[in-house]
């Protein structure tokens, strides 16, 4: 009751009332006269003027109240009616869903949409493949597709006696996203292309390099003119492509086929491939951004080997192609460029710190050990960052204990250790190794500002923070080698140790397999300069005699192996007692697996802790890497490597499958 007084009393307005007062007023000086002229004492006249006023104010409010109420609910009523009718002449399609969903009312113009059909209580999710509850609420809306047509629909909640309802307004963007999509096709990509091999290739054979670059540059142009594209020679052999954007999904559906028609030309009686590398990019940006991003993605080709195109765009690198072994250079411009640069920077630091990958090889450990000869030559102090149990550490360190440099372990520190010895001016070099993920102290990569990276894998990511040098060639047999020549450039004869070169001859014996797989002029150049400075083959090999538990863990490998397309054999072991000895054993295995008749690639997978580790060898014809990356793995075109999570059967069903798609990619038989 009290709530429907105050109702009442806030629909009186102050106008209302002053007449009432008024009223009292003249009551009050009525029964004044009355009592004057009179004289008169008797009640009942002042109890009669009473009851006839409160009987007049009551009339008075009460027909005030209903005339108020009334003008309410015609302002209601015509409030209604207005949207109403303006819901129904509205151009943009309006909808009204109950709460469960079902189409309760929709206008006209909903109606020229869907024809002369009703809809009414059919589901929205069943006429839109979207339920109401899906679309966004507020002003962005949700686009959905209806009768070929693009609409923005905003979804809002309203509620009617009690009822709740889902009120939609559709904002048809048909010709928007038409002229949007024209624009996004239209814009200009840039795309860098260089013919990676040919200046190699001119110092194997002199007939008809040029006749074949002239070829490469004839398919490029005709290329560039199916793609209504623009194609310019900047440098010989140097071009740089502009194309529109809507060319991109063209050169995805073929996969750059254009790789395939180069490789087909042919150089010398020997009949050498020509190969060339690209940096697509696949950018919304300015045409100076879309420049940056080819040369860096074309960088990154160069990186991973050549023969192949990167594209990169916002969600990252696309790489297509990389199907042939790298050429190995005979220059040594860039080694002594990259010597000065490295020497400069060891210089200008107050620390070093050196590592290479986890479970580190003789070549990690070599590569480490020659830059840390580097250090010592230039006066700096340094650290190599390792794990002091590792079985290879230790055979090696071994070997090195009696140089005064590492005499104690005093230059040798484990990841923990490295952090509190960052400064702003130390220097962090990477060996062997350019995927943050495997590095030994990935943490002090991202504390570190001031990187280099000296590896021979091929590169398989972008690094989060540009390091000062980059120092990456796969067409390199290992990162001892690479080592090797800067040392070769930078250090006076007879400065490297016996026993540092021993190691790193071991690496390169590792890594190429004892000179028979990818050895090439600039392998045997180092392995030369390593001979100078004392190392001798036979204490290099000594480092790879077995013990007879790795012997033993070798032939688990090998009694338990399968093929699988008939040319690639898989190994497992899955023995609970394994230990990280024996993921050198399935390296090992892998390595076997070749010699078997109609073996074109092999893997030996090998079960430590909660890990299965996979080695993946080649003969030359797989590009084990490729396999390897679809399942998070990198490595050498014939060497790779990875770590996965799981059961045996787990990862060999991701194996199976990656070499699956490799050989659906590459259109392989078997």
């Amino acid at each position: 009751m009290p709530e429907k007084i105050k109702e009442i009393i806030s629909k009186i307005k102050l106008t209302r009332t002053l007449p009432i007062i008024v009223s009292a007023l003249v009551l009050i000086v009525l029964c004044g006269a009355v009592y004057a002229l009179t004289g008169s004492h008797n009640h009942l006249i002042w109890i009669a003027f009473v009851l006839l006023y409160i009987i007049s104010v009551i009339i008075f409010i009460s027909s005030d109240y209903l005339s108020a109420t009334q003008k309410g609910t015609q302002a209601e009523t015509f409030i209604g009616s207005m949207t109403l009718e303006m819901m129904v002449k509205m151009p943009y399609p309006v909808v009204i869903c109950s709460s469960d969903g079902k189409i309760a009312w929709y206008n006209s113009a909903f109606t020229e949409r869907i024809g002369s059909r009703n809809v009414s209580g059919q589901r929205f999710e069943d006429l839109l493949g979207k339920s109401i509850t899906e679309l966004k609420s507020g002003d962005n809306g949700t686009r959905l597709i209806y009768s070929d047509r693009a609409y923005n629909v905003k979804v809002y909640s309203v509620s009617s006696n009690k009822k709740r309802y889902f009120l939609t307004l559709w904002d048809d963007v048909t010709e928007f996203e038409a002229l949007k999509k024209k624009l996004e096709d239209d814009e200009v990509q840039v795309a860098y292309i260089l013919a990676d091999n040919i200046e190699e290739l001119s110092q194997y054979t002199k007939d008809g390099v040029r006749t074949a670059a002239n070829e490469i540059d004839t398919i490029l142009k005709e290329w560039a003119e199916e793609s209504q594209g623009i194609l310019k020679e900047y440098q010989a052999n140097k071009y740089v492509f502009l194309f529109r954007s809507s060319q991109m999904n063209t050169f995805l559906e073929r996969k750059f086929d254009l790789l395939d028609k180069i490789r087909d030309v042919r150089v010398g009686e020997s009949s050498f491939s020509l190969t060339v590398s690209m940096g697509v990019s696949n950018i919304e940006g300015t045409l100076t951004e879309k420049e940056r991003v080819a040369q860096d993605a074309l960088d990154m080709a160069l990186q991973r080997g050549g023969d192949q195109v990167v594209v990169k765009n916002s969600k990252g690198l696309e790489f297509y192609g990389g199907k042939t072994q790298t050429v190995q250079k005979r220059t040594k411009v860039r080694s002594r460029v990259i010597a000065n640069e490295l020497a400069s920077l060891i210089s200008s630091s107050s620390l070093v710190l050196i590592m290479g990958h986890r479970m580190p090889d003789f070549d990690c450990i070599g590569a480490c050990l020659g830059v840390a000869r580097l250090c010592n030559f230039c006066g700096v102090p340094f650290y190599i960052v390792a794990n002091e149990k590792d079985e290879n550490f230790k055979r090696c360190y071994d070997r090195i204990k009696g140089i005064s440099e590492y005499k104690d372990q005093m230059t040798f520190c484990n990841a923990s250790e490295a952090q509190d010895l960052i400064g702003s001016d130390t220097l962090t070099v990477v060996v062997d190794v350019n995927n943050i993920n495997q590095i030994e102290a990935p943490d002090i990569i991202s504390i570190s500002h001031r990187t280099v990276y000296i590896d021979h894998h091929r590169k398989t990511a972008e690094f989060e923070e540009a390091p000062l040098i980059s120092y990456i060639e796969p067409s390199a047999s290992s990162a001892s080698e690479l080592v090797a020549e800067i040392l070769e450039q930078s250090l006076p004869t007879g400065t490297l140790a016996k026993e540092e070169a021993d190691i790193m001859y071991s690496g390169i014996l590792l890594d190429t397999k004892q000179f028979t797989r990818n050895a090439g002029v600039r392998t045997f150049g180092a392995a030369l300069y390593l001979r100078g400075e004392g190392a001798s083959p036979s204490d290099a090999l000594t480092l790879f005699k077995s013990s007879l538990s790795d012997f033993v863990s070798e032939a688990k490998f090998e009694s338990n192996v399968v093929v699988y397309r008939k040319c690639m054999a898989i190994s497992c072991n899955d023995s609970p007692d394994n230990t990280q000895s024996d993921r050198i054993s399935a390296a090992k295995a892998a390595d076997k697996l070749l010699s078997v008749e109609g073996v074109k690639a092999s893997f030996a997978l090998c079960k430590i802790d909660d890990s299965i580790h996979i080695s993946a060898r080649s003969t030359g014809e797989i590009n084990v890497q490729l396999i390897l990356e679809k399942i998070g793995g990198g490595g050498h075109f014939d060497s790779a490597a990875t770590k996965l999570n799981g059961s045996m059967n787990e990862v060999l069903t991701m194996l199976k499958n990656a070499i699956d798609e490799y050989f659906k990619e590459n259109n392989l038989e078997n």
